[in-house]
């Protein structure tokens, strides 16, 4: 007798399995041919329902047989719901294992360094299947930072920038919660520590390194731009940051022009008009801009503008800054009558308003 089971019962139904062609058929022999066929498991289904749906699509060819197998393995009752990619006669030991291991189909979710919420939401909604509307509506929510321990005042900022994987269909709140994780684990006690000395919470840390994100185009500029900004904090000057006034208008554009900064004079997060951090992060920083905002260079730079290829042009005194703008303005003068040139030159339209 095995597990209660008498003898003769067990060898009969062993042989029951035998004739129905479990280990004849060849199935456990051949193995896999063919592409991968997807089926979806459901959630909650009995393994009955389980073989049926592998019946039919060709993965096994009869359920019942499939079932006592998986029956007399005891892995009947371990299956996993999800979305699975199968070959047509692998071995059904295989085949459970995937079942039972939730060896289910992943997609990527790709979340570059700098995205606001805004511009994840559509991403989040193609893995979780919800409205981008509805996914935005819920990662904004003004209950959302209490909700995942961050800093707040929301999510923004605190979704860490990265590549995951998960399974279609996958629940928001474990989307959130594996990049909110991510975030975390950036925390280490040393870097906890370096935060303690530069007398810096970690929500006034991760804006800046979020306008450090936004400034940089060059990763090896993040400490010098970092140490630009560290240096008006301590002289209490405005920070200044073009991509903080971008926030507040609600997104990129092509050049910022004074009329656009003065339709946001009073939003918090213009740093033109409101002195030091603004309320919160206005992306979400990848990790060499936290480095940077918690090491920046030891300058005593206090400026910086653009060139046209997107590194900058640093400078310590106001004298200094109004010599590289002057410098800057003329290459981006020669910029744009090239790129003027260029589209002229291919029938496209030329907006000769541009300023």
């Amino acid at each position: 007798m095995i597990l209660g089971i008498p003898g003769a019962f067990l060898l009969g139904l062993v042989l029951l399995v035998l004739s129905l062609g479990i280990l004849g058929s060849g199935e456990e022999a051949d193995g896999g041919e063919g592409p991968p066929v997807q089926v979806e498991i459901p959630s909650g289904a009995a393994f009955g329902e389980v073989a049926t749906v592998l019946e039919e699509a060709g993965i096994v060819k009869n359920a019942r047989a499939f079932a006592l197998f998986a029956r007399l393995l005891g892995e009947d009752r371990d299956v996993r719901a999800g979305p699975y990619a199968l070959q047509r006669g692998m071995p059904w030991t295989e085949i459970l294992h995937h079942l039972t291991e939730g060896r289910v189909l992943t997609e990527t979710l790709t979340i570059p360094e700098g995205f606001r919420l805004a511009q994840m939401a559509p991403r989040i909604s193609e893995i979780t299947g919800l409205a981008t509307d509805s996914v935005l509506s819920r990662i904004t929510d003004d209950s959302v930072a209490e909700v995942w321990s961050v800093p707040g005042p929301g999510l923004e900022g605190y979704l860490f920038p990265d590549t995951y994987r998960f399974a279609r269909g996958a629940a928001l709140e474990e989307v959130v919660g594996a990049m909110v994780e991510e975030y975390e684990e950036f925390w280490t006690p040393a870097r906890r520590a370096r935060l303690d000395s530069l007398e810096l919470t970690e929500r006034e840390l991760v804006t800046l390194a979020s306008i450090i994100q936004a400034e940089a185009r060059i990763r090896d500029e993040m400490p010098l731009i970092s140490s630009v900004y560290h240096n008006r904090l301590e002289r209490g000057q405005l920070l200044q940051a073009d991509p903080t006034v971008l926030y507040a208008l609600g997104g990129h554009r092509s050049r910022l022009l004074y009329a656009a900064m003065d339709s946001v004079a009073d939003h918090p997060y213009n740093t033109y008009t409101h002195a030091g951090l603004p309320p919160g992060p206005i992306g979400s920083p990848g990790r060499a801009a936290l480095e940077a905002a918690l090491h920046p260079a030891d300058t005593e730079l206090l400026y910086f503008v653009a060139h046209p290829d997107g590194t900058h042009l640093f400078s310590r005194t106001q004298a200094e800054h109004n010599r590289a703008v002057a410098r800057m303005r003329r290459e981006w003068d020669q910029y744009r009558r090239e790129q003027a040139e260029a589209r002229e030159g291919e029938g496209g339209f030329v907006d000769t308003n541009e300023r």
